[in-house]
């Protein structure tokens, strides 16, 4: 196998959590990867080195914190044939910081309520943090999961994106 390297910069609050109490996070990243992870808290850059399958769930994982979902969250993605999926809400709104703040909005919901109906139809974990959206969910999932996303994103009502995932629930378990 050939040793991989890559060099993440993730938010500065969220170093703290990726390094977890006394370290322990990080930890145990690195040893459920075989990974190494070395972590520059003053330039924000985090980098992985390992190979295979590990390399990239570690790699994922740290993006995932940086994305703001809690280490027990972002260590779903070990479990089976989970992936990451990162969106990001500028390509939607441009540069105007209220347009941005607005789509968040949209994603979340009135209490979290239309992220919640989108991780309970689709079986993700979704963040929205800073400029994106984050999700964890497996393949099929997955694409659900970013539809619904980006119905809302594009300006679709909740309902439509309700009725969107109603819709793709029904379709998937037919024969």
């Amino acid at each position: 196998m050939i040793n991989m390297e890559e060099t993440i910069r993730i938010p500065d609050e969220r170093i703290g959590v990726l390094i977890g109490p006394n370290g322990t996070t990080k930890r145990q990243i690195m040893k459920r990867t075989n990974t190494k992870i070395v972590v520059d808290s003053k330039e924000g850059e985090v980098t992985i080195t390992g190979e295979g399958e590990e390399y990239f769930k570690a790699s994922d994982i740290v993006k995932a914190i940086g994305r703001g979902f809690s280490p027990i969250r972002a260590f779903r993605i070990l479990e089976g044939d989970y992936l990451l999926k990162i969106i990001t809400i500028v390509e939607y709104t441009g540069k105007s910081r209220g347009a941005q703040e607005a789509k968040r909005g949209r994603v979340i919901g009135k209490d979290g309520i239309a992220r919640r109906e989108i991780e309970k139809k689709t079986s993700s974990l979704i963040s929205v943090y800073g400029k994106t959206v984050t999700i964890i969910a497996t393949p099929d999932n997955l694409e659900q999961a970013t539809q619904a996303v980006e119905l809302l994103l594009q300006g679709s009502s909740h309902d439509t994106m309700g009725n969107f995932l109603e819709r793709k629930g029904k379709t998937r378990f037919e024969l």
